[in-house]
């Protein structure tokens, strides 16, 4: 059973909606840099900064505007090519801009009461990076060689790339620098970080500096990068305040796809497990909940049947947690994560200057749909915040309705009491069903993609949703 938010989390987590923006791609910065073989570093074309980055900040009203309040960055820091070989954690990429940029952004989103995370990719390098570059030098069983992993003599490439070389974070030296780069963007005004891969050197690694961030910086967010495994333990080893939700997601886009609800209960019984305390003290994991992000598929494209995205969309702003809109799902954006080199080009597209202009520039599942579908999203959303006892509330499937094509989802208040509940049902068939209870809000599939016209009072439309009080 889960209880309310940790009491170790930032309190502002419970209210936590996020938009999340891979900004090379976003801002269309070049793929790859073309000023790194220079023979003094900097002086080629590369070294004149290409200001990008306000594109973001252009963008932020739309964040509000979704209901959100949390600005998630995919890699802005010194870099070869995709973000994730980094050569410099404490310079922006001058693809994006520099310190003035940076600033702006974080200032304009103070502002509007927005908070900014950041992505920290420090489980690995790019083989360009100085550190990496004097390891290989001394090679292993060196104090120099000692900050990288090694097999044998051959420095571990991350997921085989051998570009990526990965950080040995037990290294007494490679902590306390990763200790400074956290604080040191931390003071700046960054509210957070998103620990990329944090997987791949296991929660005993990360354990000893997320415990001296959290001790100067306790009210930022750690959100950790796990795709599998034992989620609760994870976090209750590592002292990460979130993690990424991966089973969640899947389950969400492979039921409706399938049309198998039951696939569905199951992932909602693990979410609710998840939840719960574990660990000394009795911590709880807060899920970041997701239809997509920088590294998957589009969830528009994920479907079969486009309208069974109402469902999605409800499933993401109702279920407890942390929900995150990958930039252009909001639209209704449409792309296939390939892999091969370059296959993740399409989910990480170049966005427009303006949100009026995005059904257009984008590659969307329908242009003239995608208004209705940006509304579907500020509706739902708007409901998640009128109803913040949502972000912890308890899950349960009423099994005497569960079938392959309906369900009856029970949220319930954790608190005391549990006074709050609300009934989501979701109809992937072809015929409406009448509703359980008083409709709050109901979203016919149907008439999102094509206007054909709303659902019919007290129904659950076909291929739609309806939230029931």
């Amino acid at each position: 059973m889960s209880t309310s938010t940790d009491p170790t989390a930032p309190a502002w987590l419970r209210d936590a909606i996020a938009w999340q923006v891979y900004p090379l791609g976003f801002c269309g910065a070049p793929p790859v840099r073309d000023d790194l073989d220079a023979s003094t570093y900097g002086t080629a074309a590369g070294e004149n900064v290409v200001h990008r980055l306000g594109r973001v900040t252009g963008w932020l009203d739309h964040l509000v505007s979704l209901g959100a309040n949390v600005l998630i960055l995919n890699p802005i820091f010194d870099s070869v090519s995709h973000g994730y070989d980094t050569i410099d954690h404490r310079r922006i990429d001058p693809r994006l801009g520099d310190d003035s940029d940076i600033d702006a952004l974080l200032a304009a989103a103070h502002e509007r009461g927005i908070r900014v995370i950041l992505d920290g990719v420090f489980n690995h390098l790019s083989d360009r990076h100085p550190v990496v570059r004097e390891a290989l030098a001394a090679g292993p069983g060196t104090e120099a060689g000692s900050r990288i992993r090694w097999s044998g003599e051959h420095p571990y490439g991350f997921e085989g790339n051998a570009d990526l070389v990965e950080l040995d974070l037990t290294n007494p030296e490679v902590a306390d620098r990763i200790v400074d780069v956290m604080g040191l963007w931390l003071e700046r005004g960054a509210d957070g970080w998103r620990l990329d891969a944090m997987y791949a050197a296991g929660p005993e690694a990360w354990a000893p500096i997320i415990e001296r961030v959290k001790a100067t910086h306790p009210d930022a967010w750690i959100l950790g990068e796990v795709i599998h495994g034992d989620y609760p333990a994870f976090a209750a080893a590592s002292g990460a305040d979130s993690l990424t939700q991966y089973e969640l997601w899947k389950a969400i886009w492979s039921s409706l796809h399938d049309g198998n609800l039951f696939e569905l209960a199951h992932a909602l019984g693990r979410h609710e497990e998840f939840r719960a305390p574990t660990g000394e003290g009795g911590r709880a994991m807060v899920p970041q909940t997701f239809l997509g992000n920088h590294d998957t598929t589009r969830i528009a494209s994920q479907l079969v049947d486009g309208r069974d995205l109402a469902a999605a969309i409800t499933l993401l702003a109702l279920l407890p947690g942390v929900p995150t809109v990958y930039a252009g799902d909001e639209f209704g954006a449409a792309a296939i994560k390939e892999e091969r080199a370059g296959g993740d080009d399409a989910i990480r597209p170049v966005f427009p200057d303006a949100p009026d202009d995005a059904a257009t520039a984008l590659a969307v599942l329908k242009p003239e749909a995608a208004p209705r579908i940006l509304e579907v999203h500020r509706r739902l959303l708007g409901l998640r915040r009128r109803e913040p006892w949502l972000a912890d509330a308890r899950v349960a499937v009423r099994e005497e309705t569960l079938a392959n094509g309906y369900a009856e989802i029970e949220l319930t208040g954790a608190g005391e009491g549990g006074g709050e509940r609300l009934v989501l049902a979701i109809n992937l068939g072809d015929e409406d069903r009448p509703a359980p209870g008083e409709v709050l809000e109901a979203v016919r599939g149907a008439d999102m993609l094509d206007g054909v016209g709303p659902a019919g009072p007290g129904v659950v439309p076909a291929h739609g949703v309806a939230v029931v009080r």
